[in-house]
């Protein structure tokens, strides 16, 4: 797979200092943490020794540590300390591929193509006000994004505007909201989305109902395309 430009990964207020979580972009799969100063990273999700998940690990200051045999890594991605060899100085060929990464409208984006300097510049998006939700659903990338704009929520019917192929705005009643579509594989899909404005819990909860039975919606439509494909 030929990966192109940034993806969006998470809403940044879901990755905390000190944490980390697995996640697929067409199919590969990536850690993305945070070290105890906030900064986020982007990594291969396997550790170079017995290829356990990193995001199986746990996150101590600035390095994150394989859960199998506590193998750690720096922010560089480079091996520091091997608890089963502790007076080792690692070689520096033990050492995690690093990837890109930006936040930008309250969510996390990762650049798998280029690295660091040579990364496009990343997603110009205002500084969200509110986090709403990510979605996760069992149905292509395309299909989410085509049944985002069909579905109503308390009569009001979504107007949708593609910022990118990766970046709708999505204007419900007086709510203008940004959901950036993450191609977690070929019949997996993501949204992650942002508010630009102040909500509180009786703006956001229609707008979280929404956003669930979207992904209903997706679902239930992906399953009805598939039956039909199978019944020509």
């Amino acid at each position: 797979m030929s990966f192109r430009g940034w993806y969006p990964l998470a809403l940044s207020r879901d990755i905390a200092p000190g944490t980390s979580t697995g996640t697929r972009v067409h199919g590969s799969e990536f850690v993305i943490w945070r070290d105890d100063k906030g900064g986020a990273h982007v990594w291969e999700d396997r550790c170079p020794h017995r290829g356990m998940k990193l995001s199986f690990g746990f996150v101590r200051g600035d390095h994150i540590a394989c859960l199998y045999h506590g193998w750690q890594y720096d922010t560089a991605g480079q091996c520091r300390y091997i608890p089963a060899h502790p007076d080792l100085t690692v070689p520096k060929t033990i050492k995690v591929p690093r990837f890109s990464v930006a936040e930008a409208g309250g969510v996390i984006w990762g650049c798998f193509s280029e690295e660091d300097d040579d990364a496009p510049p990343a997603p110009k998006l205002p500084v969200a006000a509110a986090a709403l939700r990510s979605i996760f659903a069992d149905c292509p990338a395309p299909l989410l994004v085509e049944r985002v704009g069909l579905l109503d929520v308390e009569g009001l019917t979504p107007d949708v505007s593609t910022i990118d192929d990766r970046i709708l705005e999505v204007r419900l009643g007086g709510n203008t909201l940004i959901a950036c579509v993450q191609p977690v594989a070929d019949k997996e899909s993501a949204l992650h989305i942002v508010a630009m404005e102040e909500l509180d819990a009786a703006q956001m909860k229609p707008l979280a109902l929404w956003a669930e039975e979207l992904r209903r919606d997706a679902e239930s439509f992906a399953r009805k395309a598939a039956i039909r494909e199978i019944a020509a």
